[in-house]
């Protein structure tokens, strides 16, 4: 089989992820970058030995040499690259969220049922951590028994990113779309991906993007603007799923909080686990509790090998003809939550999902 074509679409920071990893996949050849900024299409096309540079994405997707596509562009566009991008008989890797709405997602589900030959991946990157995939095997074992509850907190005491983080018609949310995403499918893939009951959740505006901090460095967006912000600084969820179980979440971009911290927790009726920070399981033997470190490389999430698994199974599902581990209906439902727990906040009430009009 020749190397797959891949074009890249959106040049951000996150595209360095993509580009690394498939330069890093000897199936691969990078063949054409676009971003509608045309000096940062060809600034990064050049890091990439000057690959064939596009403005304008359709132009991109009536390539008929590109195989498949990478979009890392504005979560508002998502739904309609993937969707365009599949129709011309592209395999998409599209990154979290899928979209920005439920009715938005799908239409891309749609999309991928009316183009079977085609893949679809959602770039649920915290699937591909070997600390997560370790775990999924003791889960799947029975080490833990019955999943019953999970617990996940994703906090960035000062760390909101502006530009189009920080822009609702862009990004859909704040934290909890960008941050809260990637926790909350965690927990959801690794409690068996349980069907959802209802949800009841929070957002709050309270501190903006505190712009007037000093002496403190952390990430802006390309397009940070200190005085434009409409995005939730705090959200945080009860999920309650149909078979009993329920998850606990909290996600910020800014709190008065000492430090930032990730804790992601797992609890079954014989065992219990942390996956983050660091890959812990929890058990009793002979009357005793036990907690138990495996001898494993990366006991917390590693960026670089998350994104090289993620690609390379992208990768191996187009050459196989196999559906992903992180297909578009995990995006779909992924959706539903985040959009209920919006809904949730705005109506004051707990949503559930029989009666939900979400859209």
């Amino acid at each position: 089989m020749n190397k797959l074509k891949i074009g890249l679409i959106g040049a951000g920071s996150i595209s360095n992820m993509h580009l690394q990893s498939y330069k890093n996949n000897s199936d691969v050849d990078i063949y054409a970058i676009c971003d509608h900024n045309n000096q940062r299409a060809h600034e990064k096309a050049a890091a990439y030995q000057d690959k064939t540079v596009y403005t304008d994405y359709k132009e991109l997707l009536a390539d008929r040499k590109v195989d498949a596509v990478s979009i890392c562009t504005w979560n508002n566009t998502h739904a309609s690259i993937a969707i365009e991008a599949l129709n011309a008989g592209k395999h998409v890797l599209v990154e979290k969220p899928l979209c920005k709405t439920v009715k938005e997602a799908m239409a891309v589900a749609e999309a991928v049922d009316n183009n079977p030959e085609q893949v679809l991946q959602v770039g649920f990157v915290r699937r591909f951590g070997t600390n997560t995939q370790v775990l999924k095997k003791f889960i799947e074992s029975g080490d833990l028994g019955e999943i019953y509850y999970a617990k996940a907190s994703c906090i960035r005491a000062l760390g909101n990113p502006g530009g189009w983080f920080a822009d609702n018609e862009r990004s859909g949310g704040g934290p909890l779309i960008d941050l809260g995403v990637h926790i909350i499918d965690l927990c959801w893939y690794l409690m068996g991906k349980p069907k959802v009951k209802s949800v009841s959740g929070n957002t709050y505006y309270k501190l903006g993007n505190r712009s007037n901090i000093k002496h403190k460095d952390y990430y802006k967006a390309a397009d940070y603007d200190p005085d434009k912000n409409n995005v939730e600084d705090l959200a945080n969820a009860m999920i309650r799923f149909d078979n009993g179980a329920s998850l606990l979440l909290d996600t910020s971009f800014t709190l008065h909080a000492k430090e930032d911290a990730m804790a992601v927790q797992i609890f079954g009726d014989k065992g219990g686990a942390e996956i983050e920070p660091e890959l812990r399981l929890i058990t009793e033997k002979n009357d005793t509790i036990l907690t138990i470190t495996p001898q494993i490389d990366d006991l917390s999430f590693d960026f670089t090998k998350g994104f090289q698994n993620e690609v390379d199974h992208f990768i191996t599902c187009i050459k196989e003809k196999r559906e992903p581990i992180s297909p578009v209906h995990d995006g779909v439902e992924i959706m539903k939550i985040l959009t209920a727990v919006y809904e949730s906040s705005k109506s004051g009430a707990e949503i559930h999902y029989e009666d939900s009009k979400m859209e």
